[in-house]
């Protein structure tokens, strides 16, 4: 029985993009040629390899583990066929992060990535607005919140310790008590999920007047308006590190409350998980993330 190769294609593509019409945007056919050929081939393999859910579709059980069976086969094919037409093929990452994370702890480390990786080309995409990933040509995205986004790969880049920070020319490093910052102006990074009433909490701390305070609506602003003695800011180690590392921020506290939580977390639809570039840089940024948090323990 003739092998249709052509049908395939067609599905690993569908399986890849998590969608016909994508799967036809791609192979530049209508949405209609792709259904027949996912029909020609369930009809030649005598089982189901897709469902639909609405306008979306879903690969079965037997459908999860052919693709897992012939996605690497494929993706060499592929690799081979570019290298013997001498064209090194580049393949688009895109990446949401939002601008905090992306400039104080992502783009320190990614020249690893790229360098590693000359096959993938990175687009980084600087935004807060969670990524719609039905409608948003969106790879992977490090997203700011609690977790819990159901349908979704979720998985954290761990927790963060956070601390009163300022610059080692306004007060030295544990040269304060934490009602000391009360009669000091305050940076607050008015998204962040650790807010300075909770901190007073948990130090113990029951404020009875207004203290003095500026707002940014962006951590990297806070961290650098710290950086530069505008005044005393609560930020995580994982958004200061480096300028904890280099000496430009203290903790002016002595002895300040353990406070830590998970504010990052790695987002991405679980069919994404099945392409190359999706889980190299996923692999990539679990080793960044594992290795980094060995330095601060």
């Amino acid at each position: 029985m003739q092998i249709p190769f052509r049908a395939i294609i067609v599905f690993h593509a569908v399986a890849r993009a998590g969608s016909i019409s994508r799967a036809a945007d791609e192979l530049r056919v209508t949405p209609s040629a792709v259904s027949q050929q996912i029909q020609a081939l369930e009809l030649h393999l005598g089982t189901a390899l897709t469902s639909r859910i609405g306008r979306n579709i879903t690969l079965t059980e037997a459908g999860e583990r052919y693709f897992e069976m012939i996605s690497r086969e494929i993706e060499h094919v592929t690799d081979v066929t570019q290298h013997v037409r001498g064209i090194r093929s580049a393949t688009t990452l895109t990446v949401r992060a939002a601008p905090s994370v992306s400039s104080k702890w992502l783009l320190p480390r990614l020249a690893s990535f790229v360098d590693a990786n000359p096959d993938i080309e990175l687009r980084l995409d600087g935004t807060n607005e969670p990524t719609d990933f039905h409608k948003e040509n969106v790879d992977l995205e490090i997203r700011h919140g609690e977790g819990g986004w159901p349908g979704l790969f979720v998985e954290s880049l761990g927790k963060e310790r956070f601390f009163p920070l300022c610059a080692p020319s306004s007060f030295a490093a544990g040269s304060l008590s934490a009602a000391d910052l009360l009669k000091h102006r305050l940076i607050h990074s008015v998204k962040s999920q650790m807010q300075w009433p909770r901190w007073f909490t948990e130090a113990g701390i029951e404020p009875t007047e207004r203290w003095k305070r500026v707002l940014f609506d962006r951590s990297h602003m806070a961290i650098d308006a710290a950086v530069d003695g505008l005044g005393i800011g609560l930020e995580s180690e994982l958004l200061a590190w480096r300028e904890l590392r280099d000496g430009r921020l203290v903790c002016p506290v002595k002895d300040p409350p353990a406070i830590a939580l998970t504010t990052q977390w790695i987002v991405c639809p679980h069919g994404h998980l099945r392409h190359r570039k999706t889980r190299t840089f996923l692999d990539w940024l679990r080793k960044e993330r594992d290795s980094w948090h060995e330095r601060i323990v």
